[in-house]
């Protein structure tokens, strides 16, 4: 090559800053173009849809950490404490509803398999099944008196993730990805850490009518949690050249389907990847946490597996910008629904209580408690009865159920809400799903009424045409 051939070449090769704003030509800024987002004008970064937002009100909370358990957590073995119950243990009681179905079933009452005890300076009730969490309790706000629209893993998987229990719908962590942007375009904004999908599947991430980039990306805990996430060619400029190439590409073929949206998000996944070749791999690295971190959260040093491993990962991406985390601890099988025998509950919990209450302590001890909203749920409960005296299993129940939500403004130490004297039904100070979900976005300083879109000639919300905030748990 000579002198002028390669000088030529050298100028054809775009600057970086050339190469950002060539490449988010016909989309604005996107997710790709953050690499250097400081760089581009204020109103071009504002044509992202992932650029941030200002919220409807001042937020309590910047981020949300989402504590999934797979398979409907019995409520009267773990945070509902029922004395009555074990005091009537075997009982013959008359029950209204058997799984979704209405009439009178005879039915015997099943004392729960763990003894409870009062935890912290709360006094906080709290079952020996997760006896880490209950170390933290005065940092909980335990909800007794949850109630679902189903009783089938199905619908109210649905419906815990997207307030719909017949149709898919945009996720929770799709919405609030909609509706405040990302402050860290080179990861995604809404993370879900899986070693296996639960009941719905992806669709529990997914982002449906929303634009695609606010759609859930999995990562599974491993040595490759990304796959792909490493530049297969040999340098970063070869890169930039090929992307700019695959751009131009991808611009003319959108030109000529301009309302799909699908054809689009692929495109932003590709430039999300991008930023995420040099950020990800950082976030997912804990060689620089200190062996009494890694120890906190049950962790040995090179482990890339187990809850631990997803809490503490939570953590690092919450530090970076991601706005919506969820970890889910198993897939839809070998999970918590257990109708053959409870005593399957107890590994289940002894896998994610230590990491929990860690991540707990450790995002309190970093001062990020108060602006990050830590939500631990399950799709529904079990049943306080049985139609066999003595059986050891418990069958699904959506009439009542616990959750609990610590941080991001949320009052701790407090058990709000109550189910009737055997945790059959809601007694007091019902919170539906969409009440949950409508309390969740309050604290990110979100209207759950005003974050809307249009799709098929209506505005769509994730809690419908229902809900209502739980003031009395606000901090």
């Amino acid at each position: 090559m000579t002198s002028e051939t390669s000088e030529s070449w050298q100028k054809a090769i775009p600057t970086r800053r050339e190469f950002l704003q060539r490449f988010g030509g016909g989309f604005g800024a996107l997710a790709l173009s953050s690499l250097l987002a400081e760089e581009l004008p204020a109103a071009e970064q504002n044509a992202s849809p992932l650029a941030p937002r200002q919220p409807h009100f001042p937020p309590r909370a910047k981020r949300v950490i989402f504590l999934y358990m797979t398979g409907g957590v019995s409520h009267v073995d773990s945070f509902d404490h029922k004395p009555e119950l074990i005091a009537n243990h075997g009982k013959k009681i008359t029950v209204d509803n058997w799984q979704g179905k209405t009439g009178e079933f005879a039915r015997y009452l099943k004392r729960p398999n763990w003894e409870f005890r009062p935890g912290g300076e709360s006094g906080v009730q709290i079952s020996d099944l997760f006896p880490h969490i209950r170390e933290v309790v005065d940092d909980l706000c335990v909800i007794r008196s949850l109630k679902s629209d189903h009783t089938n893993h199905y619908e109210s998987t649905l419906g815990m993730h997207c307030g719909s229990w017949t149709f898919a719908r945009p996720s929770i962590g799709s919405w609030i990805s909609y509706g405040l942007g990302t402050v860290n375009r080179n990861l995604p904004s809404f993370v879900v850490i899986a070693p296996h999908a639960p009941y719905a599947g992806a669709q529990t991430w997914g982002s449906d009518f929303l634009p695609g980039c606010h759609q859930g990306m999995q990562m599974i805990p491993g040595n490759d949690p990304i796959p792909n996430i490493h530049r297969q060619v040999a340098t970063s400029k070869l890169q930039e050249l090929e992307l700019e190439q695959l751009a131009s590409a991808n611009r003319k073929h959108l030109a000529n389907r301009p309302a799909d949206n699908a054809l689009e998000a692929r495109i932003r996944s590709f430039e999300t990847a991008f930023g995420m070749q040099r950020e990800a791999p950082e976030a997912l690295d804990l060689s620089g946490e200190t062996a009494a971190t890694l120890k906190m959260y049950g962790l040995s040093a090179g482990q890339k597996t187990g809850f631990g491993w997803q809490c503490l990962v939570a953590r690092r991406l919450a530090e970076r910008g991601v706005r919506f985390i969820e970890l889910i601890d198993v897939g839809s099988s070998n999970n918590w629904d257990a109708h053959g025998d409870m005593a399957t509950h107890g590994p289940l919990a002894q896998n994610v209580d230590q990491p929990i209450a860690a991540l707990i302590r450790d995002l309190k001890q970093r001062g990020m408690l108060d602006e990050t909203l830590v939500v631990w749920t399950t799709e529904f409960g079990r049943t306080p009865y049985h139609e066999k005296p003595d059986h050891a299993g418990r069958e699904h129940h959506h009439q009542v159920f616990s959750s609990w939500i610590a941080g991001g403004g949320i009052k701790g130490g407090l058990a709000y809400g109550a189910s009737d004297e055997f945790g059959i039904d809601v007694a007091e100070d019902r919170v539906h799903v969409h009440d949950f979900h409508a309390t969740i976005l309050h604290q990110l300083g979100i209207d759950h009424e005003r974050l809307t879109f249009r799709h098929a000639g209506r505005d769509y919300r994730l809690t419908d045409v229902h809900g209502d905030v739980v003031q009395d748990i606000l901090a």
